[in-house]
């Protein structure tokens, strides 16, 4: 059986693995790691029995303990931290890593499973956002495989299967628009925590979930796509589908456009990742085309969401601006759940962060890890000056 590892087997990305991982019948999880939801992990670890997992500290390891105690299940190896999550993402069972941890947290150990020449289906786009060049060249030196999980990188993916470079004239991503689509500035300014989390199409995480409210996240992965695909930020657009059927376009130098669709559940790209390069069969109902009524499609307005335009311009700028960039939008995405700031005021602190920041090449490790510390402390200042204002 093939071995897998999954970095955030509680979250959403990792329970949908593992609803896939049950469905397929052929993989064994032999390492997972999670970060504080131990009663979900207890579970999973009762069920799918791996040989080491990893959890954020000694309390939640002794909670751990508990549960799988209270269960009746032995207790396999447990580590701690980012020692943990690298022990899990390099394990010698393991053929293919499944990064699904929210933010940062999951750079160095995704870095470390890619110098492992582990595949990778990455869930995490941080990584690459953070340090894509740094990433892709591991990747090119131990041989490792990156395959796209998210849904809109997914797509490109499928939609070049067989397509040389040179024939491609654009990657379109497509993006819901979010709850907000069709918001006004001062409504989005004053939109509540609830709203925000309220998406229209999908069930993610809190962090993921905000930043498709802003549109942070489609930035993100405009990013991310400059890396897994090689193509430079104006072969790589965005367009507006509130549908979420189309998941994303590939646009030919001949004028052809090749669409991939699909229904809106993230088990569909997370099979592909784990299967690649077959096709098996999956457990979700077919799309039903005959039902599709109408898709739609619009520019996206940068004026209402400057959080996509900022990513262009750290795009641009290259080397540890979007690194900068990722670790300022963490800070001001969680405090806007903790209800410190306004969801507009997540862009405000983002741009004065990137126009504090004079990029320098992001080719080692160190670069980018003081690059994100120094962002996050920034960002942090900014954000107590944003609070005591309001």
């Amino acid at each position: 059986m093939k071995g897998v590892s999954i970095l955030g087997s509680t979250g959403s990305i990792g329970c949908n693995t593992l609803k896939v991982v049950r469905h397929l019948g052929d993989i064994r999880v032999t390492a997972m790691a999670a970060g504080r939801n131990m009663a979900t992990f207890a579970e999973q670890i009762a069920e799918f029995k791996p040989d080491l997992v990893s959890c954020t500290d000694e309390i939640c390891a002794e909670q751990l303990e508990k549960e799988l105690f209270e269960r009746n299940t032995s207790v396999p190896k447990i580590e701690l931290g980012e020692t943990g999550l690298v022990n899990v993402a390099t394990h010698p069972e393991a053929e293919t890593v499944v990064s699904a941890t929210v933010g940062a947290v999951g750079f160095v150990p995704t870095l470390r499973a890619i110098e492992a020449g582990k595949r990778i289906a990455l869930a995490n786009k941080e990584t690459l956002v953070m340090a894509g060049e740094l990433m892709t060249e591991a990747a090119k030196r131990s041989g490792a495989e990156i395959l796209p999980v998210d849904s809109e990188h997914n797509a490109i993916h499928q939609c070049l299967r067989g397509e040389r470079s040179d024939e491609v004239k654009r990657l379109i991503l497509t993006a819901s628009g979010g709850p907000f689509r069709t918001k006004t500035k001062e409504e989005i300014a004053a939109a509540t925590r609830e709203q925000a989390l309220n998406h229209p199409n999908w069930k993610m995480g809190e962090k993921i979930t905000i930043d498709s409210a802003t549109l942070m996240n489609k930035g993100l992965e405009v990013i991310e796509a400059k890396w897994l695909f090689g193509f430079d930020a104006d072969q790589i657009s965005v367009i507006v589908h509130p549908q979420s059927v189309v998941h994303s376009m590939v646009e030919m130098v001949d004028g052809s456009v090749i669409a991939q669709l699909g229904v809106t559940d993230m088990k569909h790209p997370i099979q592909y990742a784990l299967t690649w390069p077959d096709r098996k069969p999956n457990i979700l109902e077919p799309l039903n085309i005959g039902s599709l009524s109408q898709l739609t499609f619009e520019e996206p307005d940068l004026e209402r969401f400057p959080c996509l335009g900022l990513a262009f311009q750290a795009l641009r700028s290259g080397g540890t601006m979007p690194a900068v960039l990722n670790a300022a939008n963490e800070i001001a995405v969680q405090a806007f759940l903790d209800s410190k700031i306004r969801l507009n005021e997540i862009a405000e602190i983002n741009a004065a962060v990137m126009n504090e920041h004079t990029a320098i090449a992001a080719s080692d490790l160190n670069a980018v890890l003081e690059a994100d510390a120094w962002a996050r402390e920034r960002a942090i200042m900014k954000l107590s000056k944003t609070a005591a204002a309001n």
